[in-house]
């Protein structure tokens, strides 16, 4: 079997494993009331979630860890030894935010901050931690390629400033994702995507054990979508979303090829700018006004559509036909040298 249809087979099986426990595990969460809050000033459309179990990132991560954990174990043989455990690096990242964010959504279902989570200095402090010594890891330990520039077929050195910028890469893109989640199937498909354009980066430059996590991560996210595209019937929660785009920096960085993960990455990077444009805009006009105005009908960018007039899905698929294009732009200019 090629290492391509390898790939493609673990992406079908943790598939097949995600949708086959996903149903019994809803019910699990419906039976501890894991439901959904929603958030008062949101679009009223969103009222009809309230309830909607959360915290549906475990359904992606148990089958992922699961599948990971005994190929690896299996591959242990002569020097494919070290480029398997390498594959922890990105696995460890996952399962540490994905506590992370059940911790979270725990604390704002049932925790005494209930509605509001874990305090955001706490959560974001927690990120950082976890971020600097994956960051560490990389550099010092796996000694990870360190940059990959579009156009160049060489690796620019960039020394200790690689640990500051990796970390900042890794929690600027789990809270990007945890932004993009506020639609049914956006945040799974948009991820998807990502996750099989840097699978694909991965195949194209050897990293056979990258390779097949990524599809692995891929097959699962299609499971979990099985239940979470419209009208969902699950939702990832911060449980997921952390992890998601976390894992996602790291997979970038084990590649080299993190200067085109902004592309790669357009929508949770949009997301977050639209984020951060309204409430600085809304900060800078009430200082100088007395009165905050705001440059969206509503952040993140998704509702701002909404508001404008687009249904849900509209918002979802045209958002993903964008990530695609934009998957397919950043694989072609990882590989031009």
């Amino acid at each position: 079997m090629t290492q391509t249809s390898m790939a493609l087979a673990l992406a079908g099986l943790s598939f097949l494993m995600t949708v086959i426990w996903g149903s019994p595990f809803i019910r699990i969460l419906k039976y501890f009331k894991m439901g959904k809050i929603i958030r008062v000033e949101g679009p009223e459309r969103h009222f009809s979630k309230l309830g909607t179990p959360t915290m549906g990132g475990i359904m992606i991560v148990v089958p992922v860890v699961m599948l990971t954990v005994l190929l690896n174990a299996a591959s242990y043989i002569g020097t494919t030894q070290i480029l398997g455990r390498s594959i922890f690096v990105p696995l460890g990242v996952l399962v540490s935010f994905a506590l992370l964010g059940a911790v979270d959504d725990w604390q704002g279902l049932r925790g005494k901050r209930r509605g509001k989570g874990m305090r955001g200095w706490v959560k974001f402090a927690v990120q950082w931690v976890i971020a600097l010594i994956t960051s560490f890891g990389l550099y010092h330990v796996l000694d990870a390629p360190q940059l990959f520039l579009p156009g160049f077929d060489i690796e620019f050195k960039i020394g200790l400033w690689y640990i500051p910028i990796a970390a900042f890469l890794i929690v600027t893109f789990s809270n990007a994702v945890n932004l993009t989640d506020g639609l049914d199937g956006l945040a799974g498909l948009i991820s998807a995507t990502a996750f099989a354009a840097y699978g694909g980066i991965a195949l194209l430059q050897g990293q056979i054990f990258l390779a097949r996590f990524c599809f692995t991560l891929v097959g699962a996210m299609f499971g979990f979508l099985w239940f979470n595209v419209y009208p969902a019937q699950l939702i990832m929660g911060d449980t997921g979303a952390l992890a998601l785009g976390a894992t996602l920096g790291v997979v970038a960085l084990m590649t080299g090829q993190w200067a085109v993960l902004p592309i790669i990455g357009i929508i949770p990077i949009s997301t977050t700018l639209s984020v951060t444009i309204q409430v600085g805009y809304f900060k800078l006009t009430k200082r100088l006004y007395g009165e905050g105005r705001r440059v969206f009908k509503m952040a993140p960018l998704h509702h701002h559509f909404e508001l404008s007039g687009w249904s849900e899905t509209q918002v979802v698929q045209r958002f993903w036909l964008i990530s695609l294009l934009a998957a397919m732009i950043g694989v072609a200019f990882s590989i031009t040298g």
